[in-house]
């Protein structure tokens, strides 16, 4: 498990370290800072898997979106790459969106043997519009599909912090959670948590201690966790699986990380934010902090 998580950490850096050098300047909302998402969302499926569930509806906003079309849902690089270039685009995909809004469906095959469909729905700039559509989506496929069984199809809903804190449609949607009509048997919430909504410090931008307050109203259980430490993610993770099969809940977690770059890869953060910015600049990133930790284990050598 080690040495997967390792490498599903080096996938995420990877990916975006190539197109920063690549593609200078062009927007992406890189994952940078969050890389642990990419080995979270792996551990969803494989343990989700493992227990009966065999399709996986996602929705998230743009961050971080290019990396998990290509390492989880396993869309093809070269298409990711050509449309930086803009030369080439997928079949009946509007020439008029961009990149980080595109949907993708596939079926992934897993180390335990089982494949999987996962979606991933397109989203509009409009960050949480496409929360009640995941939930749409999962509800027709368990009426329709699935004969009302709930426990072989989970929503999985990627939130930015300032987000869920800050968007009215995050509430109408988690308020339903138990409605007869509209129940999906539990969402999985994760939330990038950056700590800064495009410019705004967490501190001047809501009200509540956490930005996942809000799951409160539904008394789910929520972890906060360092996304420095990929091994309590993929744990935790295992764990918010087998919570919503046995009680049909949802669960957030929240990954406590940071913002490599600014809002986008266009805008220089250090105007608005100097101190944290100062600050990023000399940390490490997940994949060397883990890298660091599996040769201190004697699981990896440097070589």
């Amino acid at each position: 498990d080690k040495k997967k998580i390792y490498h599903l950490l080096n996938q995420a850096s990877g990916f975006e370290q190539f197109i920063h050098k690549r593609f200078v300047g062009q927007k992406r909302f890189s994952v940078e800072g969050s890389e642990a998402l990419i080995p979270a969302l792996h551990y969803i499926m494989l343990s989700g898997s493992d227990a009966g569930i065999s399709e996986y509806i996602m929705g998230m906003a743009h961050r971080g979106r290019l990396n998990v079309l290509a390492n989880i849902l396993q869309k093809p690089q070269e298409n990711i790459f050509q449309e930086f270039i803009a030369e080439a685009y997928e079949d009946r995909i509007s020439l008029g969106d961009v990149k980080y809004h595109l949907g993708y469906s596939n079926k992934v095959k897993l180390e335990n043997g089982k494949e999987i469909g996962v979606h991933m729905a397109p989203n509009p700039s409009h960050l949480e519009t496409v929360s009640p559509i995941i939930q749409g989506i999962s509800r027709a496929k368990i009426d329709h599909k699935y004969n009302g069984d709930k426990s072989k199809i989970l929503p999985i809903l990627i939130h930015g912090d300032a987000a869920i804190a800050g968007q009215g449609i995050v509430y109408e949607v988690a308020q339903m959670m138990d409605l007869e009509g509209y129940s999906t048997g539990g969402t999985i919430h994760i939330v990038i948590n950056n700590q800064v909504g495009f410019t705004t410090s967490y501190l001047e931008a809501r009200s509540s201690t956490y930005c996942t307050d809000v799951g409160k109203v539904t008394k789910c259980p929520i972890f906060h966790v360092n996304g420095d430490n990929v091994e309590a993610l993929v744990h935790t993770v295992n764990l918010a699986i087998e919570y919503r099969l046995k009680f049909k809940s949802d669960v957030y977690i929240d990954i406590l990380s940071y913002r490599k770059h600014g809002h986008n890869e266009s805008d220089e953060p250090r105007y608005s934010q100097p101190t944290l910015y100062k600050s990023i600049a000399n940390h490490p990133n997940p994949r060397e902090i883990y890298a660091e930790k599996l040769i201190e284990e004697g699981i990896f050598t440097s070589e």
